[in-house]
């Protein structure tokens, strides 16, 4: 997506943006952002847009629509001393965007730990992931299963923190979509990419994961910490659902 810098770098903080047009007065379009729009069971961003002038909006969400990723902020209270328009965001605006740090290195931490879970479960077991939903706080999984027990899962877990432990560098590039089809288990999740997507960006975890992937990641699996299973459910025939979370780690990078 134009101007979404977070496909290119997941560690930047913040960026200088020029407001391109402010929709219902709440929705903000940029010429470039750092906020990740919510999409792919990976929640959005959160932080604030900072004018020239020292105005400061709050960013509650941030979406995608039509191909634009818009920031909807919360309404800036009124100053007496001001003009209606002095206390709005319009086109043209230059705005300093800054992310809540800690929530997006605490996303990306949980995305990357998710992709080693998932590509250790889908080489042992060759299982697919029916639906996901990130979060701070812990992650959800559901798989496409038959066999399903406790044991099993704390093996996986087991063996997804070996992985965690080890000192690897994760690679992001693009490839063209007929190219990056044919390699094997590059799409996990079950629902087919939109076709139209003629260029696939690449989540590549050497030796352990590869994925068609538009997130935030970490740069290496020792930042991520260790994955604990908090709970599994059957959620019927074949359809298996799992919650982890992350513990905490020691020193934060970034």
């Amino acid at each position: 997506m134009t101007g979404a810098l977070y496909l290119k770098d997941s560690y930047l903080k913040e960026c200088e943006a020029i407001v391109k047009a402010v929709k219902e007065e709440r929705y903000v379009v940029l010429d470039k952002t750092i906020f990740y729009p919510k999409g792919g069971g990976q929640p959005c961003d959160t932080g604030k847009l900072i004018t020239v002038s020292g105005l400061e909006f709050r960013v509650l969400e941030a979406t995608k629509k039509d191909g634009e990723i818009l920031h909807e902020i919360e309404p800036q209270e009124q100053d007496a001393r001001l003009t209606t328009q002095d206390t709005r965001l319009k086109t043209g605006d230059r705005v300093k965007c800054v992310l809540d740090w800690e929530r997006r290195y605490k996303l990306m931490r949980m995305h990357t730990a998710a992709h080693v879970f998932a590509g250790t479960l889908n080489s042992q077991l060759n299982a697919l992931i029916t639906g996901n939903q990130l979060d701070v706080d812990k992650t959800r999984f559901d798989f496409d299963l038959e066999n399903f027990d406790r044991e099993t899962f704390n093996e996986f877990v087991k063996k997804t923190n070996g992985l965690l432990q080890q000192d690897i560098e994760l690679r992001i590039y693009y490839l063209p979509r007929e190219e990056a089809m044919n390699i094997p288990g590059v799409v996990k999740l079950a629902a087919a990419l939109p076709p139209s997507i003629s260029e696939l960006r690449i989540v590549d975890i050497p030796g352990i994961d590869i994925q068609a992937d538009g997130g935030t990641h970490v740069k290496n699996l020792k930042e991520v910490g260790q994955i604990e299973l908090l709970k599994l459910e059957n959620k019927g025939k074949n359809n298996r659902r799992i919650y982890f979370t992350l513990t905490e780690l020691s020193t934060t990078t970034g």
